[in-house]
């Protein structure tokens, strides 16, 4: 009995880091997501998650942005 090899092997452990790289992106973009979903001025949230998100405290700032009252105006 023979076993043949197929051409193209499975990358299982590029999939794997793709779907974690995929994970911690979304997790990295989350306070600007938020934002975004609140009607909160989102893009000074996105431009600060993205040049200091890398810091942790710049990702809690960005996130605390996300989160902050929004305001209601009253006619």
């Amino acid at each position: 009995m023979s076993y043949v090899e197929p051409e193209a092997r499975s990358w299982t452990t590029t999939k794997v880091v793709a779907v974690i790289v995929a994970i911690l992106t979304a997790g990295y973009m989350l306070p600007w997501a938020i934002a975004a979903v609140r009607d909160v001025p989102h893009w000074s949230v996105f431009w600060v998650n993205l040049l200091l998100g890398w810091t942790i405290i710049g990702w809690v700032v960005a996130l605390v942005m996300s989160l902050r009252a929004q305001r209601f105006v009253v006619r």
